[in-house]
Formats: C-alpha cells, structure tokens, sequence
C-alpha cells in the first residue's frame, strides 16, 4: 500500500490576497489560493467578478416612451338590461334623501367596438398550447377533443374549456381520469407532465462561451503540484486541458468541457473539493471527444476519477457532470424531455449508442450506487458492468478510482476494471450465482436434501417431505384425507420439530384441537363409544397437549363471514413463515375459499393462476403447501380410488403440483378391513424424493392415528425393484432380526 504525504504548501496561500499582486494577470494567479464558494448548483453561487457576458438584460418600461403615457382611449358605451334584475324599483332607490340610479357593469371596448366575439391575440395563446377551438365566445365549451391525451384509446370528448367575459383569457380542463390537464392561457400546466407544444416554446437557451470569455489560464505550478499529490501527472492535465480560473480573490480549478474539441461548458472546484459550473450552458459529460467510436466506455462520478483512468491507461472514460442522487428514483423514467437532472445522457447519446460494453465505475458509497443504478436504466442494463472497488485496508474499501490509484496504484485501478462484473438484471440470472446453494446440495451439508421422512416406513419409499414444494391431496369425501394430513403432521413435529399454518375451513376449531391432541396423546379426548375401553386423555395430558397445540400450529381464519382467498390466505402464511418459522401451510379444501374470477377468465386459467401463486410462496419462503381439492362427482363409481384428473376444477391441480396422493379408504366389509387406508401416490416430480406407488396405512379409530400395516405394502414399479435388487441382503438380514 501506499503512503500518502498529505502538503500544507497550499495553506499558506490562504493568508494572502490577490490585492497585494500589482503584476499581470496571470503572475497575480499563482499567488492567490483557495477559499469556500457554495455548492455546485445552487442558486446562491457567486458569479464572476469579472464576467464579460451579463447574464441578466434589462427589461425595457413599458412607461419609457412618452407615447404610452398618454394614449387616448376609446369611448365605453353603457348597455342597459332590458329587464329588471331585482325585485326593488331601479329608478327610485335613495339613500339620505338622493335617488341613486344603478350603473350598468361597461362591456370591453374590443367587443363594443371590434365587431365579433373572436379574439386573435387569445387564440394565438391557445395555438401556443396546442389548443385549436373555433368558438371563442365566452362562456364555457364542453365536450371537445382533449389535445392532450387525444381522449385515450375510446376517443372521449371530455375537455372543456372556459373563455372569460371579457373574452381575452381562457382555462381548461380535461375531465378524462387518467389525464386531467389542467391550464390557462398564462400558466398551463398538467397533473402528470407539462403540455409538450409549451415546454417546447420555451427551450431554454444555451450561452456560447470561450476561454477568453471565461478568462481562464493554464495551471500554475502549485496546482500542478496539487494533483500531483493526487498521482496525476502534468501530461494527464495536458491532455484534457484542466485550466484554473481567478475567482474572486482566490483561484479555482477549471474542468473544461468540450465537444469536438469546442469549449460547451466549465465546472469549478475549490480545495476544499465545493463545485459549480457555468449557468446556462450545454450538459455533456466530461471527456466527451475520448469516447467518440469507442465500442467500450467507462463512466465515473466525477472528473478527477476521469483523470484517475487515464493515468492507469484508461482513455475511453467520461465522466458525469452532476455527480450522484442521494437514493434510487420510485418512479417510472421520466420522458427524455423531462428528465432533467439526467439530460447529459440524452444530450450525448449518439456517443453512447455504438458502445457494445458501458462499464459504470461510480463510487462505491449508497450515492454513488444509486447513480450506476439510474444510468443503467436509462442506457440499458443489459450492456452495463459494474466496478467494485478493491479494499484500501483491513477496515474499509476504496471509494474510487483516484482513491484506489492514490493508496494501490494504477495496476490496482486496472485490475478493477477488467475484473468488472455483468450488472445484475431482474431475474436473470447465472449459475454461479447459485453455487453455493448447489455445493450444500451435492455435499448435503445443509437442509433436508432426501425430504423428510413421513414417519411411515411403507410410505417413505413413495413419497417424502421436501420444502418448497406443493402436494395435492384428494379422494372422495370421508376417505380420511384431512385425518391423514393432521397425522403426518404430528409425525413431522415430532421428527423434525416442524410448525404449521393450518387454514383449514371445514373444521371447527374445537374439533380440530380434539383430532390433533388425540393424536399427540394418543388417547381418546372423551368418554365415547368411538374410544372403546381407552382411557381418556387426563387433565395433565389435557394441559401438555394445548400447550403442544399452541407451540406447533398458527390458524388461519375469518374472523367473519366473508369467504377468503388464495392471495389473503398466502399473505398470512407468509406472516406466521416470518413471525414464527412455519415450515408447512395447510390448505383444506379448495372449494371453501372465494374463487371470484373476471368475466373474461376460464376456470382452468383461474386455477392455473392459483397454482402458480402457491408455488412461488412455496419456493420463496422453502414452506411445504398441502392443498386438498376435492374431485368431481363420479358416475357409475364401483368403489375405487379416483384419479387425479378427476379433481374438480381443472387438470392444472395434477399438471402443476409437484406431488400428487389420493387418499381412499375401503367402504366394503366384504372386500377386506374397512379400516385400511391405501396411499396412492400418483405424481412425484422429484425422484430423488420418491415415486409412484400405493402404500397401505391402518386407521385407529380410537386415537385417529395412522398406523403401519404388515397385511399389504406395495412396490408397483421396476425403478424401486432395481433399488433393493443391491440392498437384498441388507433388507432380508434386518427383516430377520
């Protein structure tokens, strides 16, 4: 790292005056120093003393010829109403014993005397603003063509405009919602942006300007020395003509703007590092002409920067004139017109369209983000790279490239620049910008990579839990799929510690506090038939479980008797995810929530619609979704377990999940255990996670658990039969013991 000798050769300038100097001009110049200006900009910048282009005319009086001061008017004529406006008697009103007569209000001598209600001046005015009405006689007119907004897409004929008695100013409106351009002959304006014919009638206009109308000199050797300090050498100043100027009783630093070689603009800079520019002149970047067919281009935030570059052999380098915004604009990009703080961009954009590659080396602090921000909206973000800067110690990083040339040299600036990193695009991304995610994948260092195990043995082959992804759960009404839902969650809690989001409408709560506490406990809530000779849960097992209860669950409910739906209910699960670390969401049923769709919408695109939301809060916040949707209604059903394209709605429910189980439960005595539950798992997008196959489950009518079942376990597929073909004498030897 380098060391940096900081000279105080410049503060004993400060003690001197330039009055004290009888020489020339440019002899008094290396004499004087430095002294604080105000800020780039601001209105209250001092102006030279020594200006040769007033920047101010005076305005002429209009009382500064004699002709004005006694300019014969014409005679008003008195107009009487032919009826009376008043219920009193006009002609004998007295007041103090003298009768007052009324006087009539005048009417303008232009229209007493002009012959007609058209006033040219006003509808020059109107043109002005791109309104074009032939009427001009006073009053208000409705229902024309908005010159604006052209009354949207529809034509709608809501402007009205509104000409005064006296017929010499008018105002507007346009009553269209989304336009509502409002304005008078003397101050249009709009609600969204000024009239576009206005602004354009009142470009500001641009001053020319010269070195010698600037008065500016080539740099004195103090300042030379001045940079020099700063690792910029005399041949870099040269180069791009940095110049000093005699500001007062002080000297600045003159950063010269040219294009094609032609002076436009001139930015100063003090010691203590305040800046203004000229007013009134052309915004360009600095360096402009070092850019001129450059496939490759680099733009910093400020001019030393730009010399910074140079030095480390950078030439294709500009730099901005205004420096940085302090945050990120929330608003949409402004039209090139109105985008003020921004018009050095569009002021040099045939310099910027041939570039292939625009490398944004701002500085590295919020500001100077925010402004890399802002220039790769405007110029595109996808031929934009951005710079980081390298660190200058073991505390901080550079902040720029003149800091990173004055601490690590020119090598480490270059460095920087090709080691320039694509700028990031809204979901676009690469792989590498996942690798660490991948490598605790292959490495299974982290997460549950396999799923996690649903607490049946027979099950685990066919079907696992893996956050982030969705399962649909069906079967025909009371085949046990909410049952089996609560108890894999019991199993999920109790192996991996999982909460749960339960939005579940078909269940009181009360009824759905007794399923699950049976389950926990595993004894039934009451004295009932349904518990046989079982014990009752006690009130110490009473008091465990609602614990248990209110430590694993989050309800989701209405808390009146509207119908929710899929993007309220996603909203609160994406609360208790936050609040309180939830790692599933329980949607029971599809057909209770409020599917209120447009007109133009099929059902199909609705749940299509649906699906994707409940996928991505899946993915996003890595929360297992269950979502039981019911199916259809079955004809000439025999008794067997439905398919998932018979879920009611649409096949989107089978085509979009990511797994697919349908929950059926024997109704034939006759036929084998009413109690068996059959598991069919008929979609897993996942192989790394399971398969398609049925497992067989007991129902315990007792506790309402799931339990594993030696009668009937099933492995229908060749992919699970190659699986335990190498394990046999694993699988034969544990049976065994």
């Amino acid at each position: 790292m380098r060391r940096l000798a900081h000279s105080n050769r410049y503060k004993k300038l400060a003690f001197l005056s330039s009055s004290s100097s009888s020489s020339s001009s440019s002899s008094s110049a290396s004499t004087v120093a430095f002294s604080a200006i105000s800020r780039m900009g601001s209105k209250f910048s001092p102006k030279p003393a020594t200006a040769s282009v007033p920047l101010f005319q005076p305005l002429p009086s209009p009382f500064s010829s004699s002709t004005n001061l006694c300019r014969a008017g014409k005679r008003l004529l008195p107009v009487l109403c032919s009826k009376p406006t008043s219920r009193n008697n006009s002609r004998s009103l007295y007041t103090n014993g003298h009768a007052t007569l009324p006087i009539p209000k005048p009417v303008s001598a232009d229209l007493a005397v002009g012959g007609g209600w058209k006033s040219d001046a006003l509808r020059h005015q109107l043109a002005e603003c791109g309104i074009e009405v032939d009427d001009l006689s006073p009053g208000q007119h409705s229902g024309l063509l908005c010159p604006k907004c052209q009354g949207g897409d529809s034509g709608e004929k809501s402007f009205s405009i509104l000409i005064n008695a006296e017929g010499a100013r008018a105002s507007w409106i346009c009553h269209r919602a989304k336009c509502g351009w409002t304005g008078g002959t003397k101050h249009a304006t709009s609600s969204t942006s000024r009239n576009p014919v206005q602004q354009g009638t009142r470009k500001k206009q641009t001053r020319e300007i010269t070195e010698e109308s600037l008065q500016l000199e080539p740099l004195c050797s103090e300042l030379v020395g001045y940079f020099k300090e700063r690792d910029i050498s005399r041949e870099t100043l040269v180069r791009n003509r940095v110049m000093q100027k005699a500001y007062g009783n002080q000297i600045v630093i003159a950063f010269t703007y040219r294009r094609n070689g032609r002076l436009v603009s001139c930015k100063y800079r003090d010691i203590h590092k305040k800046f203004w520019q000229e007013k009134d002149t052309e915004k360009i970047f600095y360096g402009l002409d070092d850019i001129k067919g450059a496939d490759d281009i680099i733009i910093v935030e400020g001019e030393m920067d730009k010399l910074a570059m140079e030095e480390a052999g950078f030439r294709n380098c500009v730099s901005v004139p205004d420096g940085a915004p302090p945050l990120v604009s929330s608003k949409d990009l402004p039209p090139e017109s109105q985008d003020t703080k921004y018009q050095y961009l569009w002021n040099c954009k045939d310099y910027l369209k041939q570039a292939s590659r625009i490398i944004l080396a701002t500085d590295g602090d919020p500001p100077g983000q925010a402004l890399a921000e802002e220039l790769a909206r405007r110029l595109g973000r996808e031929r934009c790279w951005r710079v980081k800067w390298p660190r200058k110690n073991e505390d901080s990083y550079c902040k720029d490239a003149n800091e990173v040339l004055m601490y690590l040299g020119p090598q480490a600036v270059k460095d920087a620049i090709d080691d320039a990193e694509l700028y990031p695009i809204k979901g676009l991304f690469l792989f590498r910008d996942f690798f660490d995610e991948i490598d605790s994948y292959y490495h299974q260092t982290q997460g549950y990579h396999f799923g996690v195990s649903t607490g049946w043995r027979s099950l685990d082959g066919l079907y696992s839990v893996l956050p982030g992804e969705l399962t649909i759960v069906s079967g025909v009404p009371n085949s046990g799929k909410s049952e089996w839902i609560d108890a894999l969650l019991c199993n999920l809690n109790k192996s991996a510690d999982w909460k749960f989001a339960l939005c579940s409408m078909e269940n009181k709560v009360r009824d759905h506090a007794r399923k699950l506490m049976e389950k926990y406990v595993r004894k039934p809530f009451f004295d009932a038939p349904y518990g046989e000779s079982a014990e009752r849960i006690d009130v110490m097992e009473y008091e465990r479980g609602k614990q248990w209860l209110n430590d694993t669950f989050y309800l989701i409910r209405c808390e009146d008797d509207a119908l929710p739906n899929i993007r309220w209910v996603l909203s609160l699960a994406k609360a208790a995810v936050l609040r309180y670390g939830v790692r599933g969401l329980v949607i029971d049923p599809y057909n209770e929530l409020d599917h209120q769709r447009p007109p133009n919408m099929t059902e199909t695109e609705y749940v299509s619609q649906m699906l994707t939301l409940v996928k991505r809060f899946a993915q996003h916040h890595s929360c297992h979704v269950w979502f039981v949707a019911h199916p259809r209604q079955l004809h000439n059903w025999i008794g067997g377990p439905p398919n998932m394209y018979d879920i009611s709605g649409s096949a989107h429910f089978i085509n979009k999940c990511d797994n697919g189980i349908i929950i059926h439960r024997n109704r034939n005595p006759e036929a084998g255990d009413i109690d068996q539950v059959q598991i069919c798992v008929r979609k897993v997008r996942n192989k790394v996670v399971g398969t398609i196959g049925d497992a067989y489950l007991s129902y315990n009518r007792v506790c309402g658990g799931l339990e594993e079942t030696r009668e009937k376990t099933a492995f229908p597929n060749m992919e699970m039969i190659r699986w335990m073909k190498p394990n046999l004498f694993i699988l034969v030897m544990s049976a065994k013991c």
